[in-house]
Formats: C-alpha cells, sequence, structure tokens
C-alpha cells in the first residue's frame, strides 16, 4: 500500500507540536527566570568576541567604504585593471589594510596624546588633593564668616547627620571592606577580559567585512526563503532603514562628540581651568550619550574643578551650559539633521526606559532602537488609516470631535457646565415670576 502524503493534517500536526513547545517554553520562563537568565548570560559572555566582531565591522564598514570607493577603486581605474574576481579581491584586501592602519593610527595618536596627560592630571589630583581639601575648607569658611545665616544652618546640618554617617561608615561600609576589595579585583579582571574578547573581536571583525556582501547575500537569501517576495522586499527595506538610522546617529553622535571636546579644550585652555585636558575627555566622551550627556560629565568636571579654584568651577559650569546650548540647537541639528525623526519628549524617554534596563550603553544606543520602534509603530497606523481613507497626519486630529461616515471632521465642543444651566432657570422663574406679577 503505497503511503499518500496530505499536507492538511502535516499543518494540523505541525501547528500542534509548536504549541507544546510554546507551551513548555512558557512554563520554564515563567517558574525558571533565574537559570534561564543565567544560561543566556553564560551564553552572551562566550560569544562576546564574535559580537564585539561584528560590532566593530559594522562601524568600520562606512570608513571601508569610503575607502575603497573614492582612493582604492580610482586608482584601478587609472591603473586600467580590469575588474576580475580576483582583482576585486585584493581592492577589498587592500581597503581592509589601510582601513585599520588608518583606524590604528588615529587610535595610537588620541590614545599617546590623551592617555599620558589624563595619567598625569589624575596623579596629580591624587597628591595634591589634602591641599584642595584644604582649600575648598578655607573657602567654605570664609564664605560663613561672611553669613552667619548660613554658617548656623551648615553647623546644625553637620550636628544633625554627623552621627548618621559615623554610624553608617561603622556598621555598613567596614565591616563590607573585603567584599569592597573582592569587587574591584573582579572589576579589574573584567577589564582585561573585555581587552581579550576585543582584540579577538577585532580580529574577527576583519573577516567579517572582508566578506561583508557574502553575509548580506545570505540573509537575503534566507529571508526570501522564508517570505514570499512582496514580505522579503518589505523584510529587507525595513532592516535598510534600521541600517540608516543606527549608523546615521551613532557616526554622527561620536563625530559630534569629538568636536565638543576639542571645543571644550580650547575654552578651558584660554579661561584657564584646572585640568584642561581632562575634563574635556570626561564631557567629550559622556557627550555620546543622547540629552543628558553633558550634565553627567559637567557635574563631576565642575567638582574636580571646585576643590582646585571655585571661580574657575564657576566660569565651567557658564561653560558648560554655553557648549550644551550650542551643541543641542545648533552643531547637532547640523551634523545629526533628523536621523531620529524623535521629538524631545520621546529622546528623553527613550534614553531613561533604556538607560533604566541596561546602563550606560542603553542611554547610548536606546535613541536610535526607539526611533525604529517608533518608525514602525507609525507605519503600521498610516496603513490603517489609509485603508479606512483617512488622513495620516496628525494635524486633523488635534481638535476633532467625531468622524462623520461622510469622512468629515467635526470640531470637539465641551459640554455646557451644569451651573450655567441652573443659572438659566432660576432666570427664567424670576422672569414668570414677574409676568405673573404684572
Amino acid at each position: 500500500m503505497k503511503f499518500k502524503f496530505d499536507k492538511k493534517y502535516f499543518c494540523w500536526g505541525l501547528t500542534a507540536f509548536l504549541v507544546i513547545v510554546a507551551s513548555i517554553l512558557f512554563y520554564y520562563i515563567l517558574f525558571h527566570r533565574s537559570s534561564l537568565s543565567n544560561g543566556i548570560r553564560t551564553f552572551i559572555s562566550i560569544a562576546m568576541p564574535i559580537i564585539d566582531g561584528f560590532v566593530l565591522a559594522y562601524l568600520m564598514t562606512p570608513i571601508l567604504n569610503k575607502i575603497e570607493k573614492c582612493i582604492i577603486k580610482p586608482i584601478y581605474v587609472k591603473a586600467k585593471i580590469p575588474e576580475t574576481p580576483k582583482s576585486k579581491r585584493r581592492m577589498r584586501g587592500i581597503s581592509i589594510l589601510v582601513t585599520v592602519v588608518l583606524i590604528l593610527i588615529v587610535l595610537y595618536e588620541f590614545f599617546g596624546l590623551i592617555i599620558p596627560e589624563v595619567i598625569r592630571s589624575i596623579q596629580s589630583i591624587i597628591f595634591q588633593f589634602p591641599v584642595y581639601v584644604n582649600n575648598l575648607s578655607n573657602w567654605a569658611l570664609g564664605l560663613m564668616k561672611n553669613n552667619p545665616e548660613l554658617e548656623e544652618a551648615v553647623n546644625g546640618m553637620i550636628s544633625q547627620y554627623s552621627s548618621k554617617i559615623l554610624d553608617y561608615f561603622n556598621t555598613n561600609l567596614l565591616p563590607h571592606i573585603n567584599d569592597l576589595i573582592k569587587t574591584l579585583s573582579l572589576s579589574v579582571i573584567g577589564i582585561f577580559r573585555a581587552l581579550w574578547n576585543f582584540i579577538i573581536g577585532f580580529i574577527i571583525s576583519i573577516y567579517v567585512i572582508g566578506s561583508k556582501e557574502t553575509f548580506a547575500g545570505q540573509a537575503k537569501k534566507v529571508v526570501y526563503a522564508l517570505f514570499d517576495r512582496k514580505t522579503g522586499n518589505e523584510v529587507i527595506s525595513n532592516f535598510r532603514f534600521i541600517h540608516s538610522t543606527f549608523i546615521g546617529f551613532i557616526g554622527g553622535k561620536i563625530v559630534d562628540s569629538i568636536i565638543i571636546g576639542i571645543i571644550c579644550f580650547a575654552c578651558t585652555s584660554i579661561i584657564g581651568t584646572p585640568y584642561a585636558i581632562l575634563v574635556s575627555v570626561i564631557v567629550g566622551v559622556t557627550n555620546v550619550i543622547p540629552f543628558f550627556g553633558p550634565w553627567i560629565g559637567g557635574i563631576p568636571s565642575a567638582l574636580l574643578v571646585l576643590m582646585v579654584d571655585p571661580m574657575q568651577a564657576l566660569y565651567f559650569v557658564i561653560l558648560i551650559l554655553f557648549i550644551q546650548q550650542f551643541d543641542g540647537n545648533i552643531l547637532g541639528p547640523k551634523i545629526l539633521g533628523d536621523s531620529t525623526g524623535l521629538s524631545g519628549f520621546w529622546v528623553i524617554f527613550s534614553i531613561t526606559i533604556f538607560g533604566g534596563l541596561f546602563g550606560v550603553l542603553g542611554m547610548v544606543v536606546g535613541v536610535p532602537i526607539f526611533a525604529v520602534f517608533y518608525a514602525g509603530v507609525k507605519a503600521m497606523v498610516n496603513r490603517s488609516l489609509s485603508k479606512k481613507n483617512l488622513p495620516t497626519d496628525v494635524q486633523p486630529y488635534m481638535t476633532v470631535g467625531q468622524i462623520e461616515e461622510s469622512r468629515t471632521f467635526t470640531e470637539y465642543v465641551p459640554p455646557v457646565k451644569k451651573k450655567k444651566k441652573k443659572e438659566e432657570n432660576s432666570d427664567h422663574e424670576v422672569s414668570d415670576s414677574k409676568s405673573k406679577q404684572r
């Protein structure tokens, strides 16, 4: 007897199997979350070199494309070298070599100039810390002598909280000093491990950018194999939008932060701010974080300058306010443009949510991730409205009360308050009583 394959029963069986698997996964996630999260964390730590390699390859790809398109390919065209698979591989190899050498030179020059100055600044802060504390205390005492009310308030706060601070040190901090030392040692080991993963990832990234067209072709092949042609085109178009949003925002933010760091160094050098290079590096690095970045870097830098010279700290705070306004209103829009399409509220919303979930990394990548999510929801809403023959702009809906069947918008009219009706009824009663008297 010949077996006859029935596609309908096969689909039913596959659906039942997937439902059972999904139920088991849901049960495991619900009651074994800790072991699942530990397993995911272990897998991520093992795969971290590969993740670093793909991230570095993604960031180096625009530089590679620019070098290959603007430098290496014109040289091949002038030399009249025919485009064969072998010549293309050589072109890609030369482009990768130039890209890697250029990045290493830039990193070496940057860290060669910045790191020694930062180390000298940190050493100076450590050695001069008692002097700075003495200067700050003398300045505070002089300020309080000129303001007796302020001195009385500060003395009251000191007498109120000094015992609590001593109790905290004796009961909480000192018994856990061994745990603190252990945490610091583990942090040092984690730094070396991250550096090793970065080196391995850098090597992997060279192989990835060398075969980036192959990886892209394989990904498109899988998409068209899983979906029909129309859905596959939409998926690839969405991925291109995600790529343009991410690379436009992150690349522009890096350039913006470098310019802000240079401006901060030039201005602090002119006004004579202590540790100009150190505070400029802090401000430039933290400026990668949108919106909150200048404040995250500016507040500790201002406290550092305050220990050395309080007046310079005041000048530095005014400078940070000026730089923040310049970056937010002039430089940032010029470089980034409308790469995310988000308003100020949604930028703050995305930074707050992703920063709370993933820390500093979430604050950096939260804006482009939320921009992609926002664009997807907006496209779905606009598509649904278009099917219903309704406008997709926000303006018509701002004052709408209801939409008639003829697609006409009627403006919202607030209901009349009851007090007014009572007043009208009383007026009518008065007029009726007057008419009766007449």
